[in-house]
């Protein structure tokens, strides 16, 4: 067993481990699937969009569309008295942007009692 007494010794040490490890994946590509009346699904914290797409479309019912987020979030608004009518997405760097652009697109098209239906953030999102 190899005992080093410096503190240069143990950051050399370290760096050699780092070194042959190499660094953790970056977990940080997400997708949305949006389907007729309401249908969803949603997929964060991949390390490859097409991962993340592919789980999300398995997800959700029906003819789905996805969208991608990296490093952000993403929302979808329903219109609560018709679900297969109105609905509005959106894909934002902050949360509270995501939900607040998702339901004001589905009161642009046409929805009466718009909700959030769902929510997710990837990594830093």
């Amino acid at each position: 067993m190899i005992f080093f007494r410096s503190a240069r010794g143990r950051v050399m040490l370290a760096l050699a481990c780092l070194l042959l490890v190499g660094p953790a994946p970056s977990l940080a590509a997400g997708a949305f699937a949006i389907g007729k009346c309401g249908a969803y699904g949603q997929a964060y914290d991949y390390t490859a969009e097409d991962a993340a797409r592919a789980a999300a479309l398995k997800q959700c019912k029906g003819d789905c569309t996805t969208v991608t987020m990296k490093r952000a979030c993403a929302a979808l608004s329903i219109d609560m008295t018709n679900p297969c009518g109105a609905y509005g997405y959106a894909v934002k760097p902050r949360i509270s942007n995501s939900l607040n652009q998702a339901t004001r697109k589905c009161y642009e098209f046409g929805g009466r009692e718009c909700v959030v239906r769902a929510r997710a953030c990837d990594a830093k999102g």
